[in-house]
């Protein structure tokens, strides 16, 4: 027997589940596939490097602050260039706002509605809709004012909320007056107080449900695997700078690297059906689809960014980071829809740091750039995505035109852990054959909780999209049906 999901609900982008099930009605496999083709490595190819942070931000509407960020970082080491101190921390103020907006979209609009209403809720009551009907509309317009806020702050920085332009090689496009400056640190005290709110609506619609704290405990979503995340100095959670941390299942440091040596320590896998590549650890190896010391794999995202650290940078995401280890066991923690905990968390560290930096005098300094005098001919530029870590790779010519591109996005990282997820949730949760809606949305679970993003997938091999047009007349009669 053979059940499809197709299409797999509230991510971005497109994807389908195929759960193979033996006579007995068990899971014997499953397939978690992305069947579109990712090209922007190709048709970057020829472009001026000092395009590619205009180009980037295209692959996703949702995530282009991360790929402008990581391009723009990656141009800077392609024409020889360090950001003045000022340029660096608007970039940071930028990304901070970045993060707050896409963690508060994630969790309330795609996360939130497998908690309340509830995983076994109806379809059409489990989204964001439903989600507002019961916690109240007072909190629903909350969170649509701090995304806004968060979108206001990029547009202010980038020019554009989306697909901003800011970032340049060698700082940003222009400084911070002190009037934005005065605004953002009000909205930044305000998104500091709404991310507690949205950690105590955590802790009273999850962890005080013993129901949902077992479920998030449960075999079916735990795994052991390596973690990925980008850490400061000191070894805490950074989203934009330092080094690539990897700790293994045990949470013992397995490497710590910069992001130029990225290529020394993680290799790609292709497999004939999917358009996804599949990333491991070289010097471990890939033993297939087992987790495990043994194999290579590793995660990424919030969940394996608080592993992979040795805390939080700002004191009220400290705090809560200490209770998460705390409530689930010690550190690591391996249970996959912990990532939802994660997150918050995140949000809260996001939403202090914009605050720090939105008060660092520093900010509105009008030296945010240097301005590139050679080509040095290669960059590398890796920040943390709200999904995972992100890798931009440029190689160019002598006159700066790119001759190769290599892109690792978050979701490629995880892409084997997805895959993973998937599979062992559906063989924990579908016995006997029995198959209801809630049984299918508990297997989407596993994967929603990576906050996966296809949209650098978009484009599909034949260069088309699925695609259907009606014609109507006047009175609503169909005219015409034009189909792709």
């Amino acid at each position: 027997m053979r059940i499809t999901i197709d299409p797999v609900t509230r991510l971005e982008g497109h994807a389908k589940i195929e759960i193979f099930l033996d006579d007995a009605g068990e899971v014997q496999n499953a397939y978690f596939q992305v069947p579109e083709l990712r090209g922007f490595e190709q048709f970057c190819q020829g472009r001026p490097a000092e395009e590619m942070p205009l180009i980037t931000p295209r692959i996703c509407g949702v995530c282009p602050g991360a790929h402008h960020m990581a391009s723009a970082k990656a141009t800077d080491g392609v024409f020889g260039v360090e950001p003045p101190p000022a340029g660096k921390k608007l970039r940071e103020l930028f990304y901070s706002a970045h993060f707050i907006h896409s963690h508060i979209a994630h969790f309330f609009a795609l996360a939130a509605p497998d908690f309340l209403p509830g995983p076994d809720a109806d379809p059409a009551e489990r989204n964001v809709l439903g989600l507002v009907a019961k916690v109240g509309p007072e909190i629903g317009g909350e969170v649509i004012r701090h995304r806004a806020y968060a979108q206001k702050i990029q547009a202010m920085l980038g020019g554009k909320a989306t697909h901003p332009a800011c970032g340049v090689p060698g700082g940003m496009s222009k400084p911070l007056s002190e009037e934005e400056r005065s605004q953002i640190e009000e909205m930044a005290r305000s998104c500091v107080a709404f991310a507690g709110q949205s950690l105590r609506i955590f802790d009273q619609v999850v962890l005080g449900n013993p129901a949902y704290v077992d479920m998030i405990k449960s075999d079916p979503y735990t795994m052991r695997t390596y973690y990925m995340g980008l850490v400061d100095e000191a070894g805490r959670v950074n989203f934009y700078d330092g080094k690539v941390r990897v700790v293994d299942p045990e949470g013992r440091e397995f490497a710590t690297f910069a992001p130029a040596e990225y290529l020394d320590h993680v290799a790609e896998r292709v497999e004939p059906w999917s358009y996804l590549k599949f990333p491991y650890l070289k010097k471990v190896g890939w033993k297939g689809y087992q987790d495990g010391r043994d194999n290579g794999l590793y995660r990424v995202a919030p969940l394996a960014r608080l592993n992979a650290a040795t805390g939080m940078a700002t004191p009220l995401a400290q705090a809560e980071y200490e209770r998460f280890y705390d409530v689930l066991g010690g550190k690591p923690v391996h249970h996959t829809l912990a990532n939802h905990w994660a997150r918050l968390i995140e949000l809260l560290y996001a939403a202090e740091r914009l605050l720090e930096l939105a008060t660092d005098p520093e900010i509105t300094s009008p030296q945010v750039r240097v301005i590139p005098e050679r080509i040095a001919g290669e960059g590398v530029g890796v920040v943390e995505a709200p999904r995972g870590t992100l890798f931009h790779h440029y190689r160019t010519d002598e006159r700066g035109r790119i001759t190769a591109a290599n892109l690792i996005v978050a979701t490629v990282n995880n892409h084997a852990a997805i895959c993973m997820s998937v599979k062992k949730a559906a063989q924990g949760v579908i016995h006997g054959g029995k198959v209801d809606q809630g049984i299918l949305n508990r297997v989407e679970m596993a994967f929603r909780a990576y906050d996966p993003c296809f949209g650098c997938a978009t484009h599909t091999l034949p260069g088309q999209m699925p695609m259907e047009v009606t014609v109507r007349d006047s009175r609503g009669y169909v005219l015409r049906t034009l189909s792709r």
